[in-house]
């Protein structure tokens, strides 16, 4: 038996039926007397699964996190959740490679999901610019900032890369380290690659200096891929002073290649990460690099979707400062 036939029986509209099912105070007692008397008679049971999946998808909010192996976003996902759920919503989470497109997969969801909103950890300008036009559900874009971006419903929350990248090479230079290899993405499609690279491009101007195209190794933010670059890079005899790998991730990789090499860190290569994960503080060497203070991000990212869904608030952006993490992974040049 369904609703339908509850309402057929008890001679009530099937909307009359469903809140009186679910005890709201504008059904009359004597309606909800004839319902109850039709469920009785018959045994009806609702489903409450089926009640609970359109609650869910009525109070979701979508993660969209671009790669699986980014450390950084699986800690801040884990704080996210926690503020979605206190909030009465819940969290949806889909992942998708470094290179694809998270605004594709964004308008696909909003169709199939029907979310209140959409938080993307990570994304590329490009995709956006490109695509995020047809999306008109409140949104944040989180760890991006970029002034290319103005949607009306497009939040931004982030840290300035670009300072960051260059407070980076300037700890590097401070500490007589001139020979100095960049692990980071593709800058044309990861928008924090691109900004850190400017940010390294700044230091080096600013001293003087001028960085090499092939001084930057290209690679994804994952472990064996930041392995497989440096390993590569350094079986061609080559050996730096000193590395900025753009996450802590990609920092840990290169270090297991330098150290398969007979390299040590800091005693002959120094490194600094980029992203402040717990991990770093309990690697050996503690990682030297520059945090992004991940709790303050999603505490406001989910701040700023709240207002656009509740209160009806426009899209602000929200940019914070990377602080310097000394650690011991990186030592003065003798």
């Amino acid at each position: 038996m369904t609703i339908k036939d509850i309402a057929r029986e008890s001679g009530y509209a099937i909307s009359t039926v469903s809140r009186a099912l679910n005890n709201h105070p504008d059904v009359s007692e004597e309606a909800k007397a004839r319902i109850r008397q039709v469920v009785e008679a018959r045994g009806f049971v609702p489903n409450a699964n089926a009640r609970k999946l359109k609650q869910t998808e009525a109070k979701s909010i979508v993660f969209v996190v671009k790669s699986t192996a980014n450390m950084f976003f699986a800690g801040m996902l884990v704080q996210l959740q926690q503020l979605v759920s206190r909030a009465g919503y819940d969290g949806v989470v889909q992942y998708l490679d470094e290179d694809g497109d998270e605004v594709v997969l964004a308008r696909q969801l909003s169709r199939e999901l029907k979310p209140r909103g959409i938080i993307f950890l990570g994304g590329s300008a490009e995709h956006f610019r490109k695509g995020f036009a047809d999306i008109h559900l409140p949104c944040v874009l989180a760890t991006v900032v970029s002034e290319e971006l103005a949607f009306p419903n497009l939040s931004m929350v982030g840290v300035d890369d670009r300072k960051g990248g260059a407070a980076a090479i300037d700890h590097l230079l401070a500490n007589g380290h001139k020979d100095i290899l960049i692990l980071g993405a593709d800058p044309a499609y990861s928008n924090p690659s691109y900004k850190r690279l400017q940010g390294c491009n700044d230091s080096f101007t600013a001293h003087g200096m001028e960085l090499a195209p092939r001084r930057y190794l290209r690679t994804s933010f994952s472990f064996e891929a930041a392995y497989q670059a440096m390993d590569a890079w350094l079986k061609e005899g080559q050996r730096p002073q000193a590395v900025f790998a753009m996450s802590d991730t990609t920092a840990i990789g290169a270090i297991r290649a330098l150290n398969d090499h007979g390299l040590r860190v800091p005693e002959d290569v120094s490194v600094i990460g980029y992203d402040g994960v717990e991990l770093a503080n309990f690697y050996t060497p503690r990682l030297c690099t520059m945090r992004q203070p991940s709790e303050r991000i999603a505490q406001a990212s989910v701040e700023l979707l709240l207002g656009c869904i509740e209160k009806n608030q426009p899209a602000r952006t929200l940019m914070l400062e990377a602080e310097l993490v000394f650690g011991e992974s990186v030592a003065e040049r003798r």
